[in-house]
C-alpha cells in the first residue's frame, strides 16, 4: 500500500457536519494510503468534554491522534475547516491538504445567527429536526431524484448525533476565522474537490479557495452536491486516487 508521492504517510479525513466517521465507509482510497477517519468530538458516540466550541480543539484532538506524525489532512465541509485549523495550529504536520466543500472565509453575520439559531433550538429539541432542516441543502438534486439510499443514508447519520454536540459545533463553526492568509501561505499539495450541485459553497467560492493556493488542483464532481464523498464515492475515491498518485 503506497503512492508514489506521498510514501508512508496517512490520510486523515474529517466529516461533515453533522455526520460522521461513516460518511467515508464507501470511500475507496484505503488501497492508496494510510487511512484515518476519527470521529470529531461528540459525533459518532464520542464524549463532547466542557471545552467552549472552538474547531482548533477538533485540531488539537487531530494532532494528538497523529502524535508527531506528518499526515495529509482533509476534510469535508467541517472537516475541511478543522484541517485548515491543523494547518494553523500544527502546520509543521501537515504533508498536503485535501479540502473538500469548503470556503476560506468566515462565515457572515447571517451565517453565524443561522448557526446560533440552529444550536439553540438542537439543545432544547435535539436533533430531530436536524435531518429534515438540512437534507435539501446537504445533497445534490440529481441526489435527490435518484438516489434515494444516500437519501436515506444521510438522514441516519443527522439523526444519530447528539443535540449537544450540533450545537457545540455549530457555534464553533461560527467562530471560526477567516482562512484566507493562512491559506495563501500554504506551500503545500492541495486537492480541493466539489460537488457541482453544491448549492452551500456555489462554484466561485470554490475558485476563490483554490486561487489562494499556489500548489492547488481543483476537482469538480457531476451529479454531487455538498457530500460528494457519500453521493459520488467511486468518482471521489478515484480523484483522491490520481492525486496521491
Amino acid at each position: 500500500m503506497g503512492n508514489m508521492r506521498f510514501p508512508d504517510t496517512p490520510l486523515v479525513l474529517l466529516h461533515a457536519f453533522p455526520l460522521d466517521h461513516r460518511m467515508w465507509d464507501e470511500v475507496g482510497v484505503a488501497e492508496h494510503v494510510e487511512l484515518l477517519t476519527p470521529d470529531q468530538r461528540g459525533f459518532g458516540g464520542t464524549p463532547l468534554g466542557t471545552d467552549a466550541p472552538d474547531l482548533d480543539t477538533v485540531a488539537a484532538d487531530v494532532v494528538e491522534l497523529l502524535d508527531g506524525r506528518r499526515a495529509l489532512v482533509g476534510g469535508c465541509s467541517m472537516g475541511s475547516y478543522v484541517a485548515m485549523s491543523v494547518l494553523r495550529t500544527a502546520p509543521e504536520l501537515v504533508a498536503g491538504l485535501v479540502l473538500v466543500s469548503g470556503r476560506a472565509t468566515a462565515d457572515t453575520e447571517a451565517g453565524r445567527a443561522n448557526r446560533e439559531t440552529m444550536a439553540a433550538r438542537a439543545e432544547q429539541e435535539g436533533a430531530g429536526f436536524v435531518a429534515d432542516a438540512m437534507l435539501p441543502a446537504l445533497l445534490g438534486a440529481e441526489t435527490h431524484e435518484r438516489r434515494p439510499d444516500v437519501v436515506a443514508a444521510v438522514r441516519t447519520l443527522v439523526s444519530e448525533q447528539d443535540g449537544a454536540t450540533i450545537a457545540w459545533a455549530q457555534r464553533a463553526m461560527g467562530a471560526r476565522p477567516d482562512s484566507s492568509d493562512l491559506l495563501r501561505g500554504a506551500d503545500v499539495p492541495t486537492l480541493i474537490v466539489r460537488g457541482e450541485q453544491d448549492t452551500l459553497i456555489p462554484a466561485e467560492e470554490a475558485d476563490a479557495l483554490a486561487a489562494l493556493m499556489p500548489k492547488a488542483e481543483v476537482v469538480t464532481l457531476a451529479g454531487a452536491g455538498h457530500l460528494p464523498p457519500m453521493e459520488a464515492p467511486e468518482e471521489f475515491t478515484g480523484a483522491v486516487a490520481r492525486w496521491l498518485e
